[in-house]
């Protein structure tokens, strides 16, 4: 920071001179005629509108009308709450001397040599020039364009305009990681709004580097617009120990809605340094042509399992307790994501809400889009680029369901039949589908799909006792490859590692272009195992790039 002589007394000025800017602004808007705005939102499944306005008087008012109603109702309850607005203005002013009231105001003069009382005040809605009769419903009468007149004052109406429906910074942010707001929009979508970033003055100065009081908050708080005029945000080391506002527009590419301030309820804080994914993304820098699909599969640990007891005393005793925490791993999980450019990314244990709250906002802002399928307390998610694919279909697969129900899978069932304890336990699994298959290169599960086909004496028909064996031979027509081969292993924890985690590929329209290195023994081990402080997960990514045959 700056310490030289008169700097204060310079930023003063500055700051002076901005305000007087803004004031001078305004004055000319309000001389060249500019409108208030007055926000409707009408939407066919809803009986009811909203109308949103601010009073002459400086109150707000939201109103919720039928949109059968007649607009003269509504136009009679907008006079009566001026006029209220004016009663309350009036008595905070009593010292305030009557005086004569222009056409359409809100004040009438009384008998004699009374004093002017309140009156209603004139209230028409305009639209193309023409008054809008009162018998017309709301529905029809609140015109995109139209002009609400209340007494001098002329609303601009906007019907529907771009709005967040909500709008939430993660809690926990760290230098050199994505910082991606969630956004929900209504009439609108991120690619059409505005985005500007603002960092807080450093702690304990008395006055800011750069910066203008932010309008939402104390005057004393002064806020230093970035560079950065995008959705996602990355702090930089220089941000740590500072808070981040985000100044955001709805818009739809040709209109824009009222803006929002959001500001981070944590400071920036130091990130975990160099990580196990970090080699990896040297390989990863730009999205694939369009010939090639560059794919991820990871399972990223469910948050119901990362906390539990035994989880944290005994499959992950060697992990710092902090970098367990959900809001700690979202931050890796989704700088690794981004990371990797991919154009299709198959994810494992995905708690509901890290889709929602998470996943969804980090990726969207990077071009993709996701479906999610639930099993009990965690599931699927699939996302996949918008500008290469388009979702024509969704098929959410339950093993059990399906079994059941599908009629392809009759003549599995009807040998199913035949061993009622293996029935039972597998019509009592959550398994869904995505495809993804828990298993090493050595079980049964993997010959069946690598080979096209298992025999009836396969040793794992066997492999949960004699009581639930179950002797079939089964076959598919595909001819499946795994895409990055058989890694030593793909989990890696204190008691266990071994390959568990691959990409099949159909060989009749896909080959490998190139498999994406994963990290060195020594980058999984620096922490003992996974997960750690650089690794949100006991998985590791499989990354892969595939090509059209």
């Amino acid at each position: 920071m700056w310490r030289l002589p008169g700097l204060r007394a310079a930023l003063r000025r500055i700051r002076t001179a901005v305000e007087q800017l803004s004031r001078a602004e305004a004055e000319s808007e309000k001389a060249a005629g500019a409108m208030e705005r007055a926000v409707v939102r009408c939407v066919p499944s809803e009986p009811k509108l909203s109308l949103s306005f601010a009073l002459a008087d400086g109150s707000h008012k939201n109103m919720q009308r039928d949109q059968s109603e007649p607009l003269g109702r509504v136009l009679s309850r907008i006079a009566t709450n001026a006029l209220k607005g004016h009663a309350k203005a009036a008595a905070a002013k009593k010292s305030r001397k009557s005086r004569p009231n222009a056409s359409g105001g809100a004040s009438c003069s009384g008998p004699g040599s009374e004093p002017a009382v309140a009156c209603e005040p004139v209230v028409k809605l305009y639209y193309r020039e023409e008054a809008v009769a009162e018998d017309v419903l709301n529905v029809d009468a609140w015109q995109d364009g139209a002009v609400l007149q209340i007494g001098d004052v002329k609303y601009k109406v906007e019907r529907n305009p771009p709005a967040f429906t909500e709008l939430q910074l993660p809690r926990y942010i760290m230098a050199g990681f994505p910082v991606c707001p969630k956004l929900g929009l209504e009439f609108g979508d991120p690619a059409g709004s505005l985005f500007r970033w603002y960092k807080e003055a450093k702690p304990g100065a008395a006055e800011p580097e750069v910066g203008v009081p932010s309008p939402l908050s104390p005057s004393s708080l002064f806020w230093a617009e970035t560079e950065v005029q995008e959705r996602v945000y990355t702090p930089s080391n220089a941000d740590i120990g500072l808070r981040l506002k985000l100044h955001c527009t709805p818009g739809d590419g040709q209109r824009f809605g009222p803006s929002r301030e959001l500001e981070s309820v944590c400071r920036v804080e130091a990130g975990p340094g160099t990580c196990t994914f970090d080699h990896r993304h040297l390989y990863t820098k730009k999205v694939t042509e369009d010939a090639f699909i560059r794919t991820v599969s990871y399972n990223i640990l469910a948050d119901t399992y990362a906390q539990t007891d035994f989880s944290r005393t005994v499959l992950y005793p060697y992990c710092a307790p902090y970098a367990l925490e959900l809001d700690y791993r979202q931050n890796l999980i989704q700088k690794e994501l981004t990371g990797y450019n991919a154009d299709v990314i198959c994810l494992q244990e995905v708690d509901r809400a890290v889709f929602s709250d998470s996943l969804v906002p980090a990726l969207e802002a990077f071009g993709l889009e996701g479906v999610f399928r639930i099993k009990q307390h965690e599931g699927l998610a699939t996302f996949y680029r918008k500008s290469k694919f388009s979702l024509l279909s969704q098929h959410d697969i339950s093993f059990h369901e399906a079994l059941e129900s599908d009629p392809l899978h009759k003549e599995l069932l009807e040998k199913l039949v035949l061993y009622p304890s293996a029935q039972e336990k597998v019509l009592q699994r959550s398994s869904v589908l995505q495809v993804n298959f828990n298993s090493t290169p050595s079980t049964g599960m993997y010959h069946f799909v690598i080979n096209g086909s298992i025999p009836e004496d396969h040793e794992d028909w066997a492999s949960n006792g004699e009581e639930e064996r179950c002797n079939m031979s089964l076959t598919h027509f595909f001819k499946l490859k795994s895409a990055c081969g058989e890694p030593a292993y793909t989990n890696y924890v204190g008691g266990f590692h071994g390959c568990l985690d691959y990409i099949f590929i159909d060989l009749n329209a896909l080959e490998v272009e190139q498999v994406i290195p994963l990290p060195s023994h020594e980058e999984v081990t620096t922490h003992q195992a996974l997960p750690s402080v650089s690794h949100p997960s006991d998985h590791i990514a499989l990354v892969c790039d595939l090509k059209w045959k």
